[in-house]
């Protein structure tokens, strides 16, 4: 018997997390079958399927982010983009100088760049959200943001309130201070436009999870021509040279471009799984699939209202991503509501007391109003 939760996904909230498109799981099977068939096959044509598909994958994610030529590859996620990037800059870069980050990004990016600090010789410097905020505000963000700045990494959607940062002015400012600026752009890709030439980031990190409805293993990491130039990757291997068929132990030189970034033989997997969403995404009239996000989010917005919750997110949808969170009141378990939805078919999460919902490509306006109706539901059995 099939798990209706498999077929009714009008209720899911999870974009944040996991992104879904019709027919996703059909074409990740095709996709992972046939990668199957030819690897299993007693021939010699494994190696031009698999890295055609890697490749595809490297197409299909600089065509979304209109990146330069030969300034994208894969990696696993994005901490270890980021590790690639630093251990890749010049010494100069960040020895005896300031990493900046905001309190609000992504932990795990946060756990790596306190780890390298001591190592790599730069000083971690992390905004602090205000009391009682639930984002980091940009202009604090501007005040701790000097020139001994070495690099600064902004978190362009934050994951805990959806906050979008300006990153027009942030960048502005950044490059006023001579720092490598990065930019995780993880909640928000594959749903608001990001184009690598208009925003000039120095580098750009992100995971083919959540908006994009990839594979988890599909990471990609960014980084403009000039400063690939000035990038020396310690992890290295055979991938990383113009010519990966060089077997001169004795001689190494770095390709001219993102494949410096490479290293021993790529993962190819989570690039086949993702190809079909890629291609799904490429497909789409982003003008309408954002207006229809807006629409839904200004719904759940006033739904909490009415329920009396905290929004811990931007009222203003031009400083907010494709998500809306909540904080519950002390008298509601998080997941007990999370249990309440389940049974309604609607899927959401909690992270502690904030409850987050990101309406997407498969959710409709049924699983909105059944959304709603458990928040109402839920304040009046509460009071």
């Amino acid at each position: 018997m099939t798990d209706q939760r498999d077929t009714d996904r009008s209720g899911y909230f999870l974009y944040h997390s996991i992104g879904q498109y019709p027919d996703k799981a059909a074409d990740m099977a095709r996709s992972l079958t046939a990668f199957a068939d030819c690897w299993g096959a007693a021939n010699d044509d494994q190696w031009g399927y698999a890295l055609g598909q890697r490749q595809r994958f490297i197409d299909l994610w600089s065509q979304l982010l209109k990146a330069p030529s030969a300034s994208l590859t894969t990696t696993e996620n994005v901490t270890s983009a980021l590790a690639a990037l630093i251990m890749a800059l010049p010494r100069e870069d960040l020895e005896g100088r300031v990493v900046l980050v905001a309190g609000d990004c992504f932990p795990s990016l946060h756990f790596l760049l306190t780890g390298l600090a001591e190592r790599y010789g730069f000083r971690l410097r992390t905004v602090p959200l205000r009391e009682g905020a639930h984002w980091v505000e940009d202009e604090d963000v501007i005040a701790a943001w000097g020139p001994e700045v070495g690099l600064a990494l902004l978190t362009w959607v934050s994951s805990t309130s959806s906050h979008r940062c300006d990153l027009a002015t942030l960048m502005a400012h950044g490059r006023k201070q001579g720092s490598v600026i990065g930019v995780d752009i993880t909640q928000a890709a594959g749903l608001i436009e990001y184009d690598c030439m208009a925003v000039a980031a120095d580098f750009s990190i992100s995971t083919s999870l959540k908006w994009m409805c990839g594979s988890p293993g599909g990471g990609i990491l960014q980084v403009m021509p000039d400063v690939i130039a000035r990038c020396q990757p310690s992890l290295r291997g055979w991938f990383s040279q113009d010519n990966i068929f060089s077997w001169d132990i004795n001689t190494f030189a770095y390709a001219p471009d993102i494949r410096r970034f490479d290293n021993g033989t790529p993962s190819v997997m989570a690039c086949a799984a993702s190809v079909p969403a890629l291609e799904w995404h490429a497909a789409q009239d982003w003008s309408a699939q954002l207006e229809k996000n807006r629409a839904f989010c200004s719904q759940i917005i006033a739904a909490s209202d009415a329920a009396g919750f905290e929004l811990a997110s931007p009222r203003d949808a031009a400083h907010r991503g494709g998500s809306v969170m909540m904080r519950l009141p002390d008298d509601v378990d998080p997941q007990a509501l999370l249990a309440d939805l389940r049974t309604r078919k609607v899927y959401a999460d909690a992270r502690g007391a904030l409850l987050r919902c990101s309406p997407g490509f498969v959710t409709t306006q049924a699983g909105v109003d059944r959304l709603a109706d458990a928040l109402g539901s839920l304040r009046r059995a509460s009071a």
